[in-house]
Order: C-alpha cells, then sequence, then structure tokens
C-alpha cells in the first residue's frame, strides 16, 4: 500500500491492534530491541520509541531512565555518519533484562509546545 491509499479489507483494523498491543507490552518488556539492528545509538532508539508511542520524549530523561534500567551499555564504536557529532553505538543487555522483573522502559513525554 503506498502513502494515502486505502488498505484493503480490515488491514486498518489489524494494523491500529497490532501497534496498540506493543505500546501496552513496551511499558513491561523491553521488546522495542527486537526492533533495533545490533548496535544502535541513543538517538535511534528513542526516535524508535517516539515513533511507537506515538508522543515524544523528553531526551535527557530518557536517556537517564536508560541508564537507570541498565538495559544498554555502550560498545565502545563511534557512528559517524550522523551528519555532526559522532554518536556513540549501544547494545541491549539481554542479562539485563532476563534479571530484573519487569523491564520495561520509562516514558518521559516532553512538554507540550
Amino acid at each position: 500500500v503506498r502513502f494515502g491509499e486505502t488498505m484493503a479489507s480490515d488491514h486498518r483494523r489489524i494494523l491500529a491492534t497490532a501497534i496498540s498491543r506493543l505500546r501496552g507490552k513496551i511499558k513491561y518488556r523491553p521488546v522495542v530491541f527486537e526492533l533495533m539492528p545490533d548496535r544502535f545509538t541513543l538517538t535511534a532508539l528513542q526516535r524508535t520509541m517516539e515513533a511507537i508511542l506515538g508522543l515524544g520524549l523528553h531526551t535527557q530523561n530518557f536517556r537517564r531512565a536508560l541508564d537507570k534500567a541498565g538495559l544498554v551499555t555502550g560498545t565502545g564504536a563511534m557512528e559517524t555518519s550522523t551528519g555532526g557529532r559522532p554518536a556513540e553505538l549501544y547494545r541491549f543487555c539481554r542479562e539485563q533484562a532476563a534479571a530484573t522483573a519487569a523491564p520495561g522502559l520509562a516514558t518521559p513525554r516532553r512538554p507540550a509546545d
């Protein structure tokens, strides 16, 4: 389906249900990392979360929540194709997620403009 075209049959409902379930599950399970590559920038992770949730997240609070949860660790490698300052690459810590009872991610919303 191209942008602007209508979806066939009940595909719109199926997609809406899937997004709704993903939004609910992201609060108590780290499912967002299943959508990320093995190594990613924190900006890419935040943009993925914002796309799923449909709202903007406060960058500093988002990074603070990630640090507190311990779900990501730096790889030491840098992404240089960001167009500006090189960004550190991170990876998902499956061991930490398995050791945590409910390792969801906090979603600190950005203040309304």
